[in-house]
């Protein structure tokens, strides 16, 4: 395996494990107190993220181009899907250590007001002892108990749909490419697009429909255990939306391959 394929699954790891472990921040600022200063604290992270995923796409771009005619390209790329999927279950098993950490996080940065610091102190003797006493399993009848019936089905419907196309937009684009060499730079920008979409159905129907869920647990209109189970739900759809991605990735790559025929058309009218 080539260092440049060791580092996009290095970069693709720890952006899927951070968007795991994103769906517990909402349950963390809602048993703080402090939801203003836990999406701040965790902006940070998904800064980390963020930043992942520029270095990722170019280093992606860059292999399929040296190897676009290679036919290991397609196993190269379930690869990467499997490396998510792999650090979306990790994510799963560490959302409770992580609320945990999060949380003393959280009250630490309301009291030192400082992110520096609060970088400083987790890697402190005190600060590592501290994230050792965090740690824990998630428990089997957490999960039993979940009242299926209480979940919002449709958002986490959306959630699972949302999650494949974002996994499979980040590379159908690449691999469609492959088989129209001459409309590359066509079937790149249309990652955009994808990615466009799938942005579009969390801004309109997840997060509207979760902010409402957290002030209803904060007014007492909605039980903390139900707010918990959905965010367990959703934590669990996106293992299976990452994991859905490697059965969309061909199909996905054909759709790209006919909008960039398609743009060409119009352009040559």
């Amino acid at each position: 395996m080539s260092i440049q394929i060791l580092l996009i699954l290095i970069f693709n790891f720890i952006i899927t494990l951070i968007g795991t472990l994103a769906y517990s921040t909402r349950l963390v600022g809602v048993r703080t107190g402090k939801i203003a200063i836990s999406f701040t604290v965790f902006n940070i992270l998904t800064l980390i993220s963020r930043t992942a995923v520029t270095f990722q796409e170019p280093l992606l771009t860059n292999y399929a181009e040296k190897n676009l005619y290679s036919s290991n390209l397609l196993n190269v790329f379930n690869i990467i899907i499997l490396v998510s999927g792999i650090a979306s279950v990790l994510g799963v098993i560490l959302i409770p250590t992580f609320q945990r950490m999060f949380s003393k996080g959280v009250l630490f940065f309301s009291v030192e007001k400082s992110i520096p610091k609060l970088i400083v102190h987790s890697i402190t003797r005190r600060g590592i002892r501290s994230m050792k006493q965090c740690a824990v399993l998630p428990s089997k009848e957490s999960v039993k108990k979940i009242d299926y019936r209480r979940l919002p089905r449709k958002i986490v419907l959306y959630n699972f749909i949302s999650v494949a196309v974002l996994t499979v937009g980040a590379l159908a684009p690449i691999y469609a490419f492959k088989m129209v060499p001459n409309l590359r730079a066509t079937c790149v920008t249309l990652s955009s697009v994808v990615n466009g979409i799938a942005q579009i159905l969390m801004t309109i129907f997840i997060d509207p429909a979760m902010c409402i869920m957290t002030e209803e647990v904060i007014e007492k209109k909605c039980r903390e255990e139900d707010f918990k189970n959905c965010v367990t739900a959703m934590a669990l759809s996106k293992v299976a939306g990452t994991f859905t991605a490697i059965i969309l990735l061909i199909p996905a790559s054909f759709i790209i391959v006919y909008a960039a025929k398609g743009v060409d058309f119009i352009s040559r009218i």
